[in-house]
């Protein structure tokens, strides 16, 4: 058993563990979660064997005591080739470490990972209600991403909220015959919600739900925008929904340059290597 820990949030360790996990369905290795066996709790991978608080217990001391190896991906450079080896030697071994990477293998088994972590009802019910009025519409996912960013590689994607609304005019100017309905989420507890609503109207929307909720509604969308991060990556996931990623705030976006899953996902490391 391969037990998969690691710091960060929701969409951090789905994109870890995927990659683990694709790993191991490669060479027949069972693999565990240990963040979704304690932390979250609304996923399908939530209720499969071992992802319980037990199984966490046991792993987290296992590997603090010595009775089982670890291996560390700390290194976004490196081949990994020694940590497979570890991995394949050992019977039961912790993996940790955000800088894992097996695109190729993560691809492979994409379908697989999705179903893992398809959404439990709990946090489905209340975001289809939310968006039941808006059926037919062109819905826009807008996530703000915020806190950590604004120091984060010297501010590298932190925006204003002038910057995020140019990126959703653009995306207006691009459907001009179309009913567009936006839903906006993200980690900062003081947006300017009266400064959207004065330039957008009642296209505008604020959901305001749990993290899960949110992630889920973004994968419920047609479009995604936001500052590149693992949330937006991974919420277009579910249906390969065209994602935009603002690097140059200012840009006047075209259509290329929404972008499904699999293309940023294989580009994913450009964005956050300085």
């Amino acid at each position: 058993m391969i037990f998969v820990t690691d710091k960060g949030r929701m969409a951090n360790n789905i994109f870890q563990y995927g990659h683990l996990y694709a790993w191991g369905r490669e060479h027949g290795r069972k693999t565990m979660s240990m963040r979704f066996a304690y932390k979250y709790h609304h996923f399908h991978i939530c209720h499969t064997p071992y992802h319980h608080f037990l199984t966490y217990v046991l792993a987290k001391y296992a590997a603090k005591w010595g009775l089982i190896p670890t291996v560390n991906f700390t290194d976004i450079n490196s081949d990994y080739q020694q940590e497979q080896e570890l991995m394949l030697k050992h019977r039961h071994i912790l993996a940790t470490g955000w800088c894992v990477r097996f695109p190729e293998l993560f691809l492979k088994y994409k379908e697989e990972i999705k179903e893992l972590f398809a959404f439990d009802e709990v946090v489905k019910a209340p975001v289809d209600q939310k968006l039941k009025p808006y059926q037919g519409h062109l819905k826009l996912g807008v996530h703000i991403r915020r806190g950590d960013y604004a120091t984060w590689c010297r501010g590298r994607y932190f925006y204003n909220d002038q910057q995020y609304l140019h990126a959703i005019q653009e995306f207006i100017r691009l459907h001009p015959d179309e009913e567009i309905d936006i839903f906006m989420c993200g980690n900062d507890p003081k947006l300017d919600k009266a400064f959207y609503q004065k330039h957008l109207g009642d296209k505008i929307h604020f959901p305001e739900g749990t993290p899960d909720e949110d992630f889920y509604l973004l994968s419920a969308c047609d479009y995604l925008i936001g500052a590149p991060s693992t949330f937006t990556l991974v919420a277009s996931m579910y249906k390969d929904t065209p994602l935009y990623w603002i690097i140059d705030p200012q840009k006047s976006i075209d259509d290329k340059d929404f972008e499904t899953f699999d293309i940023l996902f294989r580009k994913f490391d450009d964005y956050f290597i300085p």
